[in-house]
């Protein structure tokens, strides 16, 4: 299994951003594409990406098969909101194993949920996506989004062979679609996806990041 570089690896935030300024859109006016409620917050900031994130994931869901359908659960996070997703996962790991300090619970937490100076999602350019059908009923993918140790397994990781052939099948059918626009896959977690922001521009060598934090 090729190297996963993590989110908090130094050389994630050492990627130059020259923000360019791309307004967040909400996928909710994109006909191509379902939206679920289940991350929703009363500003509506989890249905927003950048506008050319939203333009590929048109085009990611021209790549499926006509029955399947690109399902978004979350995409914009404030800055606010990402920390306290990467305390409490902290805290939970802690909780998990309270036989680790702080350096190490933060050290695993940061392999699921990024360190919120670096995070995709605070930037509009990341999205949290799996697949449905045509009806609306998801796919099976080997766990359910956002199922992340300390509580679940190491499934959650995009290339884990502890899932099923069908749920195997399902992830290369949204990977192959997502990698043929242009999107990056953050290797622990087959949901996340991103463009423009640091991370997709270290897996791609690009010169700078497109998007910074919002």
């Amino acid at each position: 299994m090729p190297e996963i570089v993590l989110l908090s690896d130094p050389r994630i935030a050492a990627v130059p951003v020259e923000e360019c300024g791309e307004p967040l859109v909400d996928l909710r006016g994109v006909e191509a594409l379902r939206v679920d409620p289940r991350l929703a917050d009363d500003a509506g900031a989890y249905a927003h990406v950048r506008q050319s994130v939203a333009d590929l994931l048109v085009a990611a869901q021209t790549r499926l098969p006509r029955e399947l359908r690109l399902l978004v659960v979350e995409g914009y996070r404030p800055v606010g909101v990402q920390r306290r997703y990467f305390a409490s996962s902290v805290a939970r790991h802690r909780a998990a194993r309270p036989d680790w300090d702080e350096e190490r619970a933060h050290a695993e937490a940061a392999k699921f949920v990024s360190p919120p100076e670096v995070a995709p999602h605070v930037t509009g350019g990341a999205v949290d996506l799996t697949l449905c059908t045509s009806g609306g009923v998801e796919l099976p993918m080997g766990t359910a989004v956002n199922a992340t140790p300390p509580e679940a397994g190491e499934e959650c990781r995009t290339a884990s062979a502890g899932v099923s052939r069908e749920a195997r099948a399902n992830r290369e059918l949204l990977i192959d679609a997502m990698t043929s626009v242009g999107f990056v896959n953050y290797p622990t977690e087959w949901w996340h996806w991103s463009f423009g922001e640091r991370y997709w521009a270290f897996a791609t060598d690009a010169r700078h990041a497109r998007y910074g934090a919002r």
